[in-house]
């Protein structure tokens, strides 16, 4: 038995896949049983001999990225040259009301970049939960861009064209009355 950041360092430590590495960490900051502080501080602990793949597949995860997917939506933001933004944060309207916990939001624009992939929001419940969060973004005023996991790898450069397209529409126009926390 151990703690479970030790088990996943461990486990993390003896994979050679960068893709398995991320997966198997992010679910287990997404499924709460440890943070990415605990896994920090477990690699701390560890050494250095086969921590450079976990290492490297915390650093997304840090930053609020929540799977694989985030995580290569995270490396292709960086590149964007776009201004910085935060991942996996619940936005509210003006009145306190929650709309969605987009993948990504950019504050400075009210920007939402959200990684849809089939898996996460196929069926009747997932389509019909996807389709309400569209709704309260559009009537919030907010410009919303959806991507598939896959095009993050095998079409980085017309995603990044989508996100500067997106990005530009959304500084043109007035900024909606949104916030990340709602009034107390």
């Amino acid at each position: 038995m151990a703690p479970v950041p030790r088990a996943v360092i461990d486990a993390a430590r003896r994979l050679t896949g960068e893709d398995e590495i991320q997966a198997m960490m992010a679910e287990s900051v997404q499924r709460r049983f440890c943070t990415t502080d605990m896994l920090t501080r477990e690699l701390d602990q560890a050494g250095r001999n086969g921590t450079a793949l976990p290492r490297k597949a915390l650093v997304p995860l840090l930053a609020g990225a929540r799977s694989v997917a985030e995580a290569d939506a995270w490396r292709l933001w960086r590149r964007s040259g776009l201004p910085p933004g935060r991942w996996n944060v619940p936005i509210f309207d003006a009145n306190g009301n929650y709309l969605a916990t987009p993948d990504f939001w950019c504050d400075e624009v009210a920007f939402a970049w959200e990684i849809d992939s089939f898996r996460h929001h196929a069926g009747p419940d997932g389509h019909r939960a996807t389709v309400a969060r569209n709704a309260r973004y559009a009537a919030a005023g907010i410009v919303v861009l959806q991507t598939l996991p896959s095009r993050l790898r095998a079409e980085p450069d017309e995603v990044q064209r989508e996100l500067r397209a997106a990005f530009r529409a959304a500084q043109a126009r007035p900024r909606p009355n949104v916030v990340l926390k709602p009034a107390a």
